[in-house]
């Protein structure tokens, strides 16, 4: 029996997909490449903008016709595509299968009824499936802030944080089948452990747990939320030698009447002390950041002190995306008044600004020896990322750097990658 997997969306997707995978592989299942060799078909989805949701649209027709010619086929919808079940089932009858966000039992479930043979669910080997060196494993599920733009919520509900054991023996299997970083995940991972039995742990305690697993090399966590970002949480994250110096922190707008529209629960003010305490803490830090643009009712002017705080703030990474309204929102019955056309403007702006900023960044690490996490060859070279999350290429030699740490000086800049050369010890 074989399937195929199609993802779209964060990283919490790719985790889930990731866990699918797995569970599929140990009832007996095989990867393909082409939905059209496939016995189960897996679409998970993502809807957190309406490009997302155009495209999960447009996968979903394109099967239509495979379904027609192959009826025994099975093909399921997972993700944060799936809201209103019986409105999806009547738009498209096709789909065999409606499964909530990160429901894996239900992956199972529908693989085990196409394939009754494969009763077992521990049959196969765990280690059957082929991990990449680095992976996320999602240590929460859904949020309890109510940004009034987002459809997150609405989808994986309110927050539910793993348990801290639960999550480190996960991690455990990972790094002993050769798995060396894993990036914990969640909605609001600043938040982790509130809901859990006193006394709960918070998420520098789940750190300091991971980080004495054998076998790992780096630790890195997303996303924060500006408003739960505790310096107990700056402070061991700085001091535990595996957690990477890598943070994103999405600011979203440099405003604050818009911050207070997107119900943000910060002000520019206090966002900016907040990058002043990361950077004290951990001086080579590589910050990362979100920014909607034409947000309902962002003036010219508002965008402008958007632009003025990415220009005085200088991110190694600014994910920018034009507003769009998401149903069942609150945001989304405020009048949609910033026209395409500008919402572009503002957008391809930013992109602008964030290519030379980061470019002059990476500039400065030209000649300098860096530690690279190898993670495979790509075109001829070997492909890894630093400590601050940043691409690097370096060529291949007779040695090995799969899953190793290579000290690599940079030669070559650009603002989305840096070539290099490795030192040899």
């Amino acid at each position: 029996m074989n399937y195929y997997l199609w993802t779209i969306g964060c990283q919490m997707n790719m985790a889930d997909s990731r866990r699918a995978a797995e569970a599929l592989q140990r009832l007996g299942y095989r990867p393909v490449d082409r939905p059209q060799e496939a016995d189960l078909i897996l679409l998970n989805t993502c809807v957190v903008r309406q490009s997302a949701e155009d495209k999960v649209t447009g996968r979903l027709t394109s099967l239509a016709g495979l379904k027609r010619r192959k009826p025994g086929v099975k093909l399921a919808l997972m993700g944060c595509y799936v809201g209103d079940i019986p409105a999806l089932q009547r738009r498209y009858p096709w789909v065999d299968a409606f499964i909530k966000p990160s429901d894996i039992p239900a992956v199972l479930s529908l693989a085990q009824s196409t394939n009754s043979q494969f009763t077992n669910s521990q049959s196969t080997n765990f280690s059957t499936t082929n991990l990449p060196i680095t992976v996320g494993v999602p240590i929460s599920q859904g949020c309890d802030h109510r940004c009034t733009y987002c459809i997150v919520r609405l989808r994986r509900g309110p927050e539910i944080s793993r348990p801290v054991d639960e999550i480190v023996a996960e991690i455990r299997e990972l790094a002993a089948q050769g798995v060396k970083e894993v990036t914990l995940l969640g909605q609001n991972v600043d938040s982790y452990g509130h809901d859990l039995p006193a006394p709960a742990p918070d998420l520098a305690d789940l750190l300091m747990a991971v980080h004495d697993v054998e076998g790992l090399l780096r630790i890195r966590f997303l996303t924060s939320h500006p408003a739960d970002m505790t310096d107990r949480l700056i402070e061991t994250a700085a001091r535990l030698p595996r957690v990477c110096e890598h943070i994103e922190i999405p600011v979203q707008a440099g405003d604050d009447a818009v911050l207070r529209r997107m119900g943000r629960g910060y002000t520019v003010a206090q966002f900016r002390d907040l990058v002043a305490r990361v950077r004290a803490a951990m001086p080579e830090v590589g910050l990362a950041t979100d920014v909607i643009v034409g947000f309902p009712g962002e003036t010219a002017a508002q965008f402008e002190a958007t632009y003025r705080l990415l220009e005085e703030l200088r991110f190694d990474m600014v994910h920018v995306a034009a507003y769009s309204p998401r149903p069942g929102t609150p945001a989304a019955r405020l009048p949609d008044d910033v026209p395409p056309e500008e919402k572009e403007r503002r957008r391809r702006a930013i992109d602008a600004l964030q290519e030379r900023i980061v470019g002059e960044i990476n500039a400065q690490l030209r000649g300098r020896t860096v530690e690279i996490l190898v993670e495979g060859r790509h075109k001829g070279k070997w492909r890894g990322r630093t400590r601050t999350n940043k691409l690097v290429f370096f060529p291949v030699g007779e040695e090995d750097w799969t899953g190793r740490l290579a000290p690599v000086r940079i030669v070559k800049t650009g603002p989305w990658s840096m070539q290099g050369e490795v030192q040899e010890p």
